[in-house]
């Protein structure tokens, strides 16, 4: 609550976009927080957060858990926030209880997750395991032409570059952004992996012309053709259910007046799924479509891939932890995939990783009334606590 203040909307949601000075507060504050429980920070070249507290051994490659604190032009509390607040708990619970681990534990905060300003999304995470270089990720630009390395300086973020170090385990505490949980009247979600995306920007080119003189049967009409496609997305989705996905979440149309047929529309296509084969089945039921809808309205359309995630299933050691810690500590559990993309998806490649799930309030997230109840925020913390302490070890 004192985290969501900063950004803080009037539907009682947060906007605080990435690397914004918003942005650059609430990290503040994390870090302040991280220090006064006795960790300590370092910042590398791309701004993520790394708040260490120390083990018996140091030499040991941490155990990781956190989230990221950058929200959605109109996001809420929880989305990315309680994994990293609930990687704060667990150490300042540690330090209550006077528990040291064998190995250190860091709590991260990754940079850009959203995406909203910058692409790609999970920017820091990605950079962080290699999926792309800092040189591309600094490069990128806002649409006001600021770039990601000057988002960074500005906000006092830019960190030292440092080689890529080993990883014990990864966790991530969540909400799970959906209403399967809750219509299950379950507590925990023992998450084993996450639908693979693909991204696309699609370009549809009409030609504008009149809407009085022009005969219908005589249009190029870009927005009546993109209409079109979005059917066709959604029933992309429909034919390979249950765990497929396919959404149109933009549309851009020009010139965008009331009495000109439209010439140009610019489209997202958000297409994801369980399976590898699946997800390449879609893509090409995708351009299989856009091609017919080309030829039926005699107008070309243009589809470029702007973001790929094969995929990730979890580490099953990890994640039968958690199935067997809710036990332990008496909440209901059911196996979850998780349709969004996380942090925890880039670290699988580079560490043993897993991640916690706990209900939102009707399943609702990337909303200002995203909510969650008090005792499931404690009942994921406490399971995230013992996992992490089964892979960091105790010492005698």
């Amino acid at each position: 609550m004192d985290l969501a203040q900063i950004g803080a909307t009037q539907k009682g949601g947060v906007c605080r976009l990435a690397l914004t000075e918003l942005d650059g507060r609430g990290r503040d504050l994390f870090v302040q927080w991280a220090r006064e429980a006795g960790c300590s920070v370092r910042v590398d070249a791309i701004g993520n957060i790394f708040a260490r507290r120390a083990g018996r051994d140091n030499d040991l490659p941490p155990v990781m858990t956190g989230s990221h604190i950058d929200t959605q032009p109109t996001g809420g509390k929880f989305d990315g926030n309680y994994g990293v607040l609930a990687g704060l708990e667990v150490v300042r619970s540690l330090n209550e209880a006077g528990i040291e681990t064998e190995a250190p534990l860091e709590v991260v905060v990754w940079t850009n997750e959203e995406g909203s300003r910058f692409v790609p999304v999970m920017m820091g995470s990605g950079v962080f395991v290699g999926a792309f270089t800092l040189e591309h990720a600094l490069a990128q630009r806002d649409a006001q032409g600021v770039s990601v390395g000057e988002a960074l300086a500005a906000i006092g973020y830019g960190g030292a570059e440092s080689p890529a170090l080993p990883v014990g385990a990864y966790f991530e505490a969540h909400i799970e952004q959906g209403p399967v949980l809750e219509a299950n009247d379950r507590v925990i979600g023992v998450v084993l992996g996450a639908l693979g995306q693909r991204w696309y920007d699609v370009e549809v080119q009409g030609m504008e012309a009149h809407a009085g003189p022009t005969p219908m049967a005589l249009r190029r009409d870009a927005l009546l053709a993109a209409s079109e496609l979005v059917a066709e997305v959604n029933s992309i989705a429909l034919e390979r259910a249950p765990h497929a996905r396919a959404t149109v979440g933009s549309l851009e149309v020009f010139p965008n007046s009331r009495n000109v047929i439209p010439g140009r529309v610019r489209m997202s296509v958000d297409l994801r799924a369980a399976d590898g084969a699946m997800l390449l089945d879609m893509d090409a039921a995708l351009r299989l479509a856009c091609e017919r809808v080309s030829l039926a309205r005699g107008l070309t359309i243009g589809v470029q891939e702007v973001v790929y995630f094969s995929p990730q299933l979890f580490a099953p050691k990890l994640v039968d932890g958690i199935r067997s810690t809710a036990a332990e500590l008496g909440y209901s559990a059911m196996d979850v995939i998780s349709g969004a993309g996380h942090d925890a998806v880039y670290l699988a490649r580079l560490a043993p990783t897993a991640m916690v799930f706990v209900p939102c309030a009707d399943g609702i997230s990337h909303n200002e009334i995203e909510d969650a109840r008090p005792e499931h925020l404690e009942a994921g913390c406490n399971v995230l606590l013992l996992a992490m302490l089964r892979s960091a070890g105790v010492t005698a």
